[in-house]
């Protein structure tokens, strides 16, 4: 093989491993990394992950739904939340919400980061005491 075709072989190798990796970012984006979830904002997707539910029936963080919960009876008075979404007085729903979440992804849904989503029920412990 003459020299000529071994620079224009290379050539050829390199564009297209050039062409291939600018398609595939562009189709798929990149994953960020769980540390910098936990920091970012990331409201408007399909999961909210302060509460642990689907944002869209999220009505700690939209509360124009409180209204459509409390009318249908969905409402916990001691913990001020859609009792479905109650995981101190109701820690199964936290894995039915799960479920949901992995159907979708595939995986395990990120832990709730606000205070009571989790089952560290601190102020309803003391309260049961």
């Amino acid at each position: 093989m003459s020299m000529k075709n071994v620079a224009m072989l290379s050539v050829l190798v390199v564009g297209g491993m050039w062409l291939t990796g600018c398609n595939q970012s562009a189709e798929e984006p990149t994953p960020v990394a769980s540390t910098e979830t936990a920091d970012t904002d990331t409201h408007g997707e399909w999961w909210c992950p302060e509460h642990g539910v689907p944002e869209e029936i999220c009505a700690l963080c939209d509360a124009s739904l409180v209204a459509d919960f409390k009318a249908k009876g969905d409402w916990c008075d001691e913990h001020d939340r859609p009792d479905s979404q109650c995981f101190i007085c109701h820690p199964e729903k936290e894995a039915e919400f799960a479920a949901q979440y992995e159907a979708k992804y595939g995986e395990k849904p990120p832990k709730p980061t606000e205070a009571g989503g989790e089952h560290d029920d601190h102020e309803h412990g003391a309260e049961k005491s």
